[in-house]
């Protein structure tokens, strides 16, 4: 038996054929026992002796960041580039204030309505609860302190993420698959500048004000369910509210949801960025920069939880 080293496909002419061409592959041409006659072509041989490289294969050579490292990484670098670029004044202002009219004005029925069943859901679950303890006097404070510090941030933040961040991602997105971004680049024009920083800043500056009108229509929505369902007069809800409230805790939702505004703008535009493969890239990188901003809310509101709100709190002994 022997053993080749090189594959012979084999193409099959007919022996009249032959006799009128000269079909030659590599100067030769055989004949068959059943007279047709066949060339052999010769391939590359596969045991070839490939020339060494220059330089050695190593890890390093072969190995290219994971998608969410560098996307993470483009995040901190985005952040400060916008702070580098706020502080030096290099704004967009008219930019700005569209964007600012586009998250603030155009997002404030959502969050409203949003809010209004939020604090109607919580009221059913604390009036049935406290009305069996005898602690009526106590549900308008409970609720007040749980929609300053932490419903009314949260819940406006989320609603705007799925309305706003999405909106960002997609659009930025767009521009750099379709090259946008370069032709910026080519006019002069910084894309921080134009396109990151005025709705970085509009995030930041919407989602207070977004945040208190939540607050005041959750707690208003509330005390109307208490009064017209569980006979809880509003005059006792109100009260107990005010007694309960601190300046504190509405200054924590502020300072909270303008944090919140910040991480939403800045993941959003870092996705839209980095985008890359089209239309499938850009609905990728859309999903995911909501998704990265709502787990970068709860992250946030853990942390800034923890920070403002320390040792045993004593709000609530005023209106039991």
């Amino acid at each position: 038996m022997q053993t080749t080293s090189q594959l012979h496909p084999t193409y099959y002419f007919s022996s009249s054929d032959c006799r009128r061409s000269s079909i030659r592959s590599n100067g030769r041409m055989k004949l068959r026992d059943d007279g047709h006659a066949y060339a052999p072509v010769i391939e590359e041989d596969i045991n070839t002796n490939h020339a060494p490289s220059s330089e050695p294969e190593t890890f390093f050579s072969k190995w290219s960041p994971p998608k969410y490292l560098w996307r993470g990484l483009s995040v901190l670098v985005l952040a400060g580039q916008v702070i580098i670029r706020t502080l030096k004044g290099k704004v967009h202002w008219r930019n700005t204030l569209q964007q600012l009219e586009r998250v603030g004005p155009k997002s404030v029925g959502v969050c409203l309505l949003t809010s209004a069943f939020v604090g109607m859901a919580f009221t059913i679950q604390f009036v049935r609860e406290f009305t069996r303890l005898g602690l009526n006097r106590s549900v308008g404070g409970v609720l007040a302190l749980a929609f300053s510090r932490e419903l009314s941030p949260v819940v406006t933040s989320i609603v705007v993420a799925g309305r706003i961040g999405s909106a960002f991602a997609a659009e930025l997105g767009t521009m750099q698959v379709s090259e946008q971004t370069d032709t910026l680049r080519v006019l002069g024009s910084n894309p921080v500048d134009y396109l990151v920083t005025p709705r970085v800043i509009a995030s930041s500056l919407a989602l207070p004000f977004l945040t208190l009108m939540c607050f005041t229509v959750g707690m208003a929505s509330s005390a109307l369910l208490a009064d017209s369902v569980y006979g809880i007069s509003i005059n006792i809800i109100l009260d107990s509210a005010q007694r309960a409230l601190r300046s504190w805790d509405i200054i924590s939702a502020m300072i909270k949801s303008q944090v919140f505004g910040m991480i939403i703008s800045i993941v959003s535009c870092a996705w839209g960025v980095t985008t890359m493969g089209g239309a499938k890239g850009v609905g990728e990188s859309t999903t995911s920069a909501v998704v990265i901003s709502l787990v970068g809310i709860f992250m946030a509101d853990f942390a800034l939880s923890y920070c403002f709100f320390q040792g045993a709190g004593d709000s609530l002994k005023n209106c039991v």
